[in-house]
């Protein structure tokens, strides 16, 4: 969907598609012409921008493939979608049961690591509409934090270099602007706001919205972590830091962790095979919530679990919509948007059978719940 701002310009609103996700081209086509598809009828809308996710081997094939590339963009266009976003972060797909801290690999003092991105920004740079101003892609916040050294770090700098130079030569050589979010998420290198701004300062820009290399803003990471979004915002601004890209959900949160339902209820959301970090008002935290028994309790517990806004969750869970709603007052409400790329990203639900219709509704709810949002903030849907 296609928003148009007070200043002018156009906030594009998508979901992503990581929820129905699929490793080769045949699987990803599927996905647009059952679940995207139904989902864009639902909304009764003319387009629907859909953020796609592709496994390495497919990326390398779509950047060294104008055929393949081409059958990817007829799919989009009958399906009436259009791609202004790409998830880099899972670099493959994991068969294995469990995966945990094996989300992160490779990581960016990895080659590997470069290669994928570099291949999403040429699929991205052919697959981005022509009246888009510019194309996003999400990468990890450098790694898991351990180990992590000063070394491993210097690594990590020299591949964001070469990834600035591809950036600027694809613009040059395509005329696509292509930029990438680093995502800060709880227990990585960069998990809060403040070390995400240090360390992507390097690529701050005294003209707002021009770097290659900034933030993607997640809302479910930054309520987990405890964090403000005034405080988060204008440490942002302090830097120079851009918001290249934002993924809207709630996190689950628990006021009152004494109950021992209560905590039982909590571990069943979210994927079991991932990390569920959880955060404790004011104190520590543990990467997932099968170690919360170390947690001392005595405050509000907040887990990583995208859960959508639309609808509520049993007493005495509940979301963080407050935190939710906030950013997006700051992030578009205001009179120039920080970006123009808004993504709904929510798993909660990707656990219990589904059927493509059933999945399409409740994504269409979510989308539904954020349109009105938006043009609650004074944005104008573009209907046409």
């Amino acid at each position: 969907m296609r928003f148009r701002h007070r200043d002018g310009s156009i906030i594009h609103l998508g979901y992503s598609a990581t929820v129905h996700p699929a490793e080769d081209l045949d699987g990803v086509i599927a996905g647009l012409d059952s679940c995207g598809s139904l989902v864009r009828q639902e909304l009764d809308v003319p387009k629907l921008g859909i953020g796609l996710w592709f496994a390495s081997p497919l990326a390398d094939r779509l950047a060294n493939s104008p055929a393949a590339t081409n059958k990817l963009r007829r799919a989009l266009m009958r399906n009436h979608l259009e791609v202004v976003t790409l998830n880099g972060i899972p670099h493959s797909s994991f068969p294995d049961a469990v995966v945990r801290t094996k989300l992160y690999c490779p990581d960016w003092t990895e080659p590997e690591r470069l290669r994928y991105t570099l291949d999403l920004v040429d699929v991205l740079a052919t697959l981005l509409p022509a009246d888009v101003s510019y194309g996003s892609i999400s990468t990890l916040p450098l790694a898991w934090r351990v180990p992590w050294t000063k070394a491993r770090d210097q690594a990590a700098q020299k591949a964001f270099e070469r990834l600035d130079w591809h950036l600027e030569r694809t613009e040059q050589r395509t005329g696509r602007r292509i930029r990438v979010a680093v995502e800060p998420e709880p227990g990585c290198v960069l998990e809060m706001t403040g070390q995400a701004a240090a360390w992507l300062s390097r690529y701050s820009s005294p003209y707002a919205g021009s770097s290659r290399i900034g933030l993607g803003f997640d809302a479910c990471h930054l309520a987990v972590q405890f964090e403000e979004p005034a405080d988060a915002f204008e440490t942002l601004w302090r830097a120079g830091v851009d918001v290249v890209k934002a993924q809207l959900s709630a996190a689950p949160q628990l006021v009152d962790p004494s109950d021992t339902a209560a905590r039982r209820r909590l571990a069943e959301l979210g994927d079991p095979k991932c990390l569920r970090q959880v955060r404790e008002w004011c104190g520590p935290g543990v990467d997932d919530v099968e170690q919360a028994y170390q947690l001392s309790g005595h405050a509000a517990w907040r887990m990583h679990a995208h859960i959508p806004a639309h609808c509520g969750l049993p007493d005495p869970l509940s979301g963080t919509n407050a935190v939710l709603e906030d950013c997006l007052t700051r992030l578009v409400g205001c009179g120039q948007p920080l970006t123009h790329h808004l993504e709904s990203e929510t798993y909660a639900w990707a656990r219990k059978p589904r059927t493509p219709e059933t999945l399409a509704k409740k994504i269409a709810k979510e989308l539904d719940w954020l349109r009105k949002r938006l043009t609650a903030l004074g944005l104008e849907e573009i209907s046409g």
